[in-house]
């Protein structure tokens, strides 16, 4: 009987061992999702962060609980399939950044507002109780998540009256041991490039309004986060070229990891 017992305990550990090996296999982040749909992250990198992204410079992230829209716009109906917001955080005055019809068509009712005292200026008054005014270098706690506001400007003289520096804000969410960075409306600022930690950074490239492929992987190569989101891509008319800057981090530094998601499910943006 002895005989028998060491065999199948062998083949039982071999068995064991191949599960174990499969779980460690993580999904292609690479592939380009469709609208609305959830990114999971592998297991190391995650704390169940979801990032779905909208369009543009429209994103929700979903972490344990809680329930986050970054510069909502659109109007309601683009956001009738995700959860109920608890923390909105808003970036800029524009239109693709701040929509009070957006607003008004959510239910918010639970949530806190993170904006610039630009934005806040023009939101109405009966959103006021929810509002949290974040201006750059401030930072603010909401539902476990530390939330701070980094600069987001234009340096080019020509590009100087889009983007005025204080106006508006980046923002780096402080979710348990991952930082996410969204940069916002900007060019490659000394804030940005002086950026540590970063674990995911949501990087604008649209000209003429912030800056182009080049500048922007610049800039990556500089702070180093572990992964690159380019977002906020179309200008007009063109289109930036994320393969191009994902080509340009890569050769800089193969650590960095570019992960292209689908910004721009439709062409009527």
């Amino acid at each position: 009987m002895k005989n028998f017992i060491i065999p199948i305990i062998f083949i039982c550990s071999l068995f064991i061992t191949g599960c174990k090996e499969k779980s460690k296999t993580a999904p292609n982040l690479d592939s380009k999702p469709g609208y609305g749909e959830q990114v999971l992250l592998p297991p190391e990198a995650q704390s169940e962060i979801k990032i779905i992204p909208i369009a543009h410079a429209t994103a929700v992230l979903e972490w344990k609980d809680v329930t986050i829209y970054v510069d909502p716009v659109g109007g309601a109906e683009v956001f009738k399939t995700q959860k109920q917001p608890d923390l909105i955080l808003i970036t800029d005055v524009h239109g693709d950044h701040f929509s009070v019809e957006t607003l008004e068509g959510l239910n918010t009712s639970n949530a806190k507002i993170m904006v610039p005292q630009a934005v806040a200026d023009k939101i109405p008054s009966k959103f006021t109780p929810q509002i949290d005014v974040l201006n750059n270098g401030d930072s603010k706690e909401r539902f476990g998540i530390t939330v701070e506001a980094i600069p987001m400007y234009n340096l080019r003289e020509e590009a100087k009256a889009f983007h005025q520096k204080g106006r508006g804000n980046g923002y780096i969410l402080n979710l348990d041991s991952q930082r996410l960075y969204f940069s916002g409306d900007t060019e490659d600022i000394p804030e940005m490039r002086a950026l540590k930690k970063i674990d995911k950074a949501f990087i604008c490239m649209n000209m003429p309004y912030t800056m182009n492929e080049e500048n922007a992987a610049d800039a990556v190569l500089e702070f180093k986060p572990q992964e690159v989101y380019p977002y906020h891509y179309r200008g007009r008319p063109d289109v930036s070229d994320v393969n191009k800057f994902k080509e340009l981090v890569n050769k800089g530094n193969t650590e960095i990891r570019v992960i292209l998601l689908d910004w721009y499910p439709h062409d009527d943006f």
